[in-house]
């Protein structure tokens, strides 16, 4: 999919324009927000209409190559991206920036040319044959609790083990403290993502919010979160005219808890 941040969009919300994605993205500074004992944590998920994270399984299936612009427009404005185990073997990602020229925007804004991976992997279930980690490129951080060892690598790993399950408050702490990350984007799973948020850890969530039906049964945006209102501010809502995908960015008020 093309990823090209000056892709036009339309501004619904809070002032109607023109826009493009790379704008948009390009007034945040999420590093700058970093509190003492955590990175600022932003979210991002494509949801089909009826509430859908993914269709066979999987998340690309609901969004295009607008969504891919918007996510990995996001991942270079972050010093780390986590996902869950469960994500890293349905998608099996790859390094998370691989355009030379989004590597160059990064530094242009202080950041590593590719952000830290962050997997939280209680099992060390992980299909080490994946691109992320032969490629050699950039870092692998991986949250558990298993006493395995992992196989060699191309790219390195380091392994911050915790005993019974991964505690993420602990563990943003860890990165926070200990790998320096300011900023990092939680790409999923759905479990994860409630986690953080029943936490009070999550301090923006980003919606793609796509014109399909998935149907069938299947993860939604959160998993595993008890039920209670939880209040959110809408900061911006942007539409693509031509996939017909609406862009909402969504305050928690997490920084103010």
């Amino acid at each position: 999919m093309a990823v090209d941040l000056d892709r036009p969009v339309r501004r619904l919300l809070p002032e109607p324009d023109r826009t493009t994605i790379g704008t948009q993205l390009g007034g945040l500074d999420l590093s700058g927000r970093a509190r003492e004992d955590r990175p600022y944590v932003v979210t991002n998920f494509a949801l089909t209409l009826d509430g859908h994270a993914t269709i066979s399984g999987r998340s690309g299936a609901i969004g295009s190559d607008a969504d891919t612009t918007m996510l990995v427009g996001l991942r270079t404005l972050v010093d780390a991206v986590m996902i869950g185990g469960g994500t890293m073997r349905a998608e099996r990602y790859g390094p998370p920036v691989s355009d030379p020229a989004k590597r160059e925007l990064r530094q242009r804004r202080g950041l590593a040319p590719n952000p830290l991976m962050v997997v939280v992997s209680g099992s060390l279930d992980i299909p080490w044959d994946a691109p992320l980690f032969t490629a050699g490129e950039g870092e692998v951080l991986i949250c558990t609790s298993s006493d395995a060892d992992p196989p060699a690598t191309a790219t390195p790993v380091e392994l911050f083990r915790q005993p019974d399950r991964c505690d993420l408050r602990r563990l943003l702490g860890h990165l926070r403290a200990d790998r320096e990350v300011r900023a990092l984007l939680c790409e999923g799973g759905p479990r994860i993502h409630g986690e953080l948020v029943e936490g009070g850890l999550v301090d923006e969530l980003f919606v793609t919010h796509a014109p399909k039906l998935g149907g069938g049964v299947g993860p939604g945006l959160i998993a595993g979160l008890p039920e209670h209102e939880r209040d959110l501010e809408l900061a911006w809502l942007l539409a693509e005219e031509s996939t017909g995908e609406l862009f909402g960015r969504y305050l928690t008020g997490a920084m103010d808890g």
